[in-house]
């Protein structure tokens, strides 16, 4: 096999851009302004204009919703009818309430921006190169892998994300099926179709725990329905046969009602303990890691600790899907021309594919420490 040759791209080697195509009337055709959710790099789907992004993969969300929807039409056709009449009209009341409430919190988890970190710049990956390299050595060279910063007077080591080509933030993960990093990552949902992390974990602990509330209730109603009907020596049989809608919501909730409250209850506890669920399995502050630290983020207060993961006010999205792109940016990337040349901070590998360059960020909320 023939030795790699390497030569340096000067900057000026950019090929010069096709000219715009003349319309039928003789004008130039002005390219229409893209915004930056078209040209966005992660596995993520935009509907509305980018307004609504959603994970490539949805998952069983779908499903969700179905179950949802289907149980909930069900209650309210076969059950509700008969339980107004011989019991209260309260109950159709506290189902809508509950229904419309679970509904939108599970729309909301599912197509909100969990908090996804943009990915470094091409100027601040040569920024870093510079920093790692200050002899001037154009050859490639990578950054160290962790740094170490304090929270909390704690030392807490930052992973290099060679994707986004940034140091994480704190308690922020890379999602392998949305490629994005994540601030305050808990885990990717299939069930809603997302990452939850630290700008939509509130309406996911609402949902999951409305719910159970909804679960259970469904079940008690068609529990006190089929109970009423088999009244008299009738029978549970006579009263399935009068209400077979009333069957299926039956099996639907039994069988889910037990997963939703352990999961809300196991969702309850880590926000009492300001601990997500990446944390938890990773064992990184209950001494399963090996390493026995204690919760730097831990207020010390359940009380602290919910009001610190629900209340909070709601960080801004980072990554301006709807923004406009620079022209040069728009014009690039709705070129069918073969790309431009790579610039200086970029080696160009002949008979080989380019090897990207890195970028350094500093973490957020946090005092910097030497890189270990």
């Amino acid at each position: 096999m023939d030795s790699c040759e390497y030569e340096q791209i000067e900057p000026r080697a950019r090929p010069t851009p096709a000219p715009t195509p003349p319309t039928r009337d003789g004008r130039e055709e002005r390219r229409r302004p893209r915004r930056r959710w078209e040209v966005f790099p992660g596995k993520n789907r935009f509907c509305c204009g980018g307004r609504v992004i959603m994970a490539r993969q949805s998952g069983v969300f779908p499903l969700t919703l179905g179950l949802i929807l289907l149980t909930c039409g069900l209650f309210f056709i076969f059950d509700c009818p008969f339980l107004v009449q011989h019991l209260t009209s309260c109950i159709p009341a506290i189902g809508g309430v509950l229904f419309l409430f679970v509904l939108l919190t599970l729309l909301r988890t599912s197509f909100s921006d969990p908090g996804i970190l943009p990915r470094a710049t091409p100027d601040e990956a040569a920024e870093v190169e510079k920093q790692i390299d200050g002899s001037g050595n154009a050859s490639y060279r990578p950054p160290p892998r962790t740094l170490e910063v304090a929270i909390n007077q704690q030392p807490v080591k930052l992973k290099y994300c060679f994707t986004c080509r940034m140091f994480r933030p704190p308690r922020t993960s890379h999602c392998s099926l949305c490629d994005n990093c994540v601030e305050r990552f808990d885990h990717h949902c299939p069930w809603v179709g997302n990452c939850v992390g630290k700008r939509n974990y509130r309406f996911f602990y609402a949902f999951i725990v409305s719910l159970s509330f909804l679960t259970a209730f469904i079940f008690g109603c068609v529990a006190t329905h089929l109970a009423l009907r088999a009244q008299g020596g009738r029978g549970l049989v006579f009263a399935l046969q009068e209400s077979p809608g009333s069957a299926v919501e039956l099996a639907i909730c039994f069988f889910s009602v037990w997963s939703i409250l352990g999961l809300s209850g196991f969702h309850t506890y880590l926000v009492a303990s300001n601990v997500t669920t990446n944390e938890d399995i990773k064992g990184s502050w209950s001494g399963k890691s090996g390493e026995g630290v204690a919760n730097p983020y831990s207020h010390r207060s359940a009380v602290l600790n919910c009001c610190a993961t629900l209340c909070g006010p709601m960080p801004p999205s980072l990554i301006d899907r709807r923004g406009f792109l620079p022209q040069d940016e728009s014009v690039q990337a709705g070129d069918t021309q073969p790309p431009a040349a790579a610039p200086v901070s970029q080696i160009n590998v002949v008979g080989g594919a380019s090897r990207p360059t890195l970028a350094l960020q500093e973490p957020l909320n946090s005092s910097s420490a030497d890189a270990s």
